[in-house]
């Protein structure tokens, strides 16, 4: 379809190949389990089936799959026979010799720390050792994702490609959808590609706290590109740097906490590392609470990143979500839905050069050849801007509820550099919602190693909270000879 919207200058339409709004929809109908392969058995719709976590803490799930077997840890209750065997959902040659884990054991706690604990201990001592084996971990998140994701300050030299959903664009465009999907919005692309810098650092703002972290907060840093990042530029006139106001405005949306400290890596903050991936979150409360609170909705406003680094590049997702003016109701009523406004594709690059080799040439004389080269170009090319989908969809579909649920919510799009997006573009903030909760997968394989990372988060007025963070990874030659055939469920630990 061809959109009239508004500063047509700046956005079109995404291409048929890009965008598979309808085909997603569609997909859905039939494979509701997780827009799952017609080849794959689909049980019946089960929604979310995560794994215990506690209140605060949540938990961060990591497979390899390899040639030789799948390395999948799981453990068998303690109560079993041991001549009852679970049923094996992984096919891996070595089972039942592995450990297996029923999270839906009513039996089965999580970090709750039983074992190694004085019968004579008091409750209030108890939940203190507790404690402080969360702050351990809460440290841990802190200190990875400060040295792997914003590697220790260094800057990210990255290409954004924004797509805008016609949904904020008002009724009458709005109204021009296909007609069987008029729930699906239409994605505007973005006529001009960002240049962004991104670098992140560590201040210290108590040297003194008792626990080191407590006086440290991580602070980000994301600006759009002058010729000053161009050296190869430096005297010529660069009309691509020209930013008007709309970029910088969505440049300067923050995904993150203006102060990142160890304690917004626990769960209901949203923020989380796990393996070569990670994944950010804020928001904008409805009822305008502060601190802790500020975790719980309704909201008025969410942002939230997903990313794999790997092999010298990094790919993430972002996506504002925001509610529609006039939906926001007085206190008592339904709480608003929040409806996707843009997503923002960046491709980045770690060794401080640009991710496109063009960028990087010595603008020299005419009939001059550039003396600027990097060794890995066409790797990079092949993995930020090849081929557009993951190599026979999306590699682990996850459960995203029932069938209506699948297609009033969820679009699953592909994307140059062989990634597939899976995602809501609308997300119900009421608490009948509550169990079901949201997904957002990216799937991206740039060398040896495809990755599958799938953001699971709470329902309702919790949204913001992270259930799990899964990330599964396979060798990129043997994805297809070891793809899931669960029909769509959520990672055992």
């Amino acid at each position: 379809d061809t959109v009239t919207a508004p500063k047509t200058g700046h956005l079109s339409t995404m291409a048929p190949s890009t965008v598979i709004w309808l085909a997603a929809a569609l997909s859905a109908r039939q494979h509701a389990s997780g827009f799952v392969p017609p080849s794959v058995s689909v049980p019946q719709p089960a929604g979310h089936r995560a794994a215990s976590t506690s209140s605060v803490v949540a938990s961060a799930s990591r497979r390899r799959v390899r040639a030789a077997s799948s390395v999948v840890v799981v453990r068998q209750s303690a109560d079993d026979e041991e001549d009852e065997k679970p049923e094996n959902p992984y096919a891996d040659p070595e089972y039942p010799d592995l450990e297996f884990v029923n999270y839906d054991d009513p039996e089965y706690s999580v970090d709750q720390g039983e074992e190694g604990y004085d019968e004579e201990m008091t409750m209030a001592e108890i939940e203190a050792m507790r404690e402080e084996r969360r702050r351990k971990n809460d440290e841990y998140q802190f200190e990875t994702y400060h040295a792997n994701v914003l590697r220790g300050g260094e800057r990210c030299l990255g290409e954004w490609t924004v797509f805008q959903t016609d949904t904020f664009m008002g009724e009458d465009i709005v109204k021009g959808r296909h007609p069987e999907a008029q729930h699906v919005p239409r994605m505007l692309k973005w006529d001009k590609v960002l240049k962004v810098v991104s670098r992140g650092n560590k201040v210290i703002k108590d040297s003194n706290a008792e626990w080191r972290v407590d006086g440290e907060r991580l602070v980000h840093e994301e600006q759009l590109a002058t010729i000053d990042d161009f050296p190869s530029l430096m005297n010529v006139e660069a009309p691509e740097l020209a930013w008007d106001g709309e970029h910088v405005d969505l440049v300067g949306s923050t995904y993150w906490p203006s102060e990142m400290e160890s304690l917004d890596f626990r769960g209901p903050a949203g923020n989380m590392c796990v393996g070569n991936a990670y994944t950010i979150c804020d928001a904008k409360p409805l009822d305008g609470k502060s601190g802790d609170d500020s975790h719980e909705g309704p909201f008025s406003e969410m942002r939230t990143e997903l990313g794999v680094q790997d092999n010298g590049m990094r790919f993430r997702i972002k996506l504002d979500y925001s509610a529609l003016d006039g939906d926001a109701g007085s206190e008592g009523e339904v709480s608003p839905p929040l409806h996707l406004k843009t997503l923002t594709i960046c491709r980045e690059t770690l060794d401080g050069y640009w991710p496109s080799a063009d960028d990087n040439e010595e603008k020299g004389r005419e009939g001059e050849e550039s003396e600027v080269f990097r060794k890995n170009q066409e790797e990079i090319s092949a993995a930020l801007f090849g081929p557009p989908g993951a190599p026979g969809g999306l590699y682990d579909p996850p459960p995203v509820g029932s069938e209506e649920r699948a297609v009033d919510n969820y679009m699953l799009l592909d994307f140059e550099g062989g990634s597939t997006v899976l995602l809501p573009h609308r997300l119900d903030q009421n608490e009948d919602d509550g169990e079901a909760g949201w997904v957002t997968s990216l799937d991206w394989t740039p060398g040896p190693i495809r990755y599958q990372v799938d953001r699971k988060v709470m329902g309702g007025s919790k949204l913001k909270g992270l259930r799990t963070l899964e990330l599964s990874e396979v060798q990129s030659a043997e994805a297809d000879k070891y793809r899931p055939k669960d029909g769509g469920s959520d990672m055992r630990q």
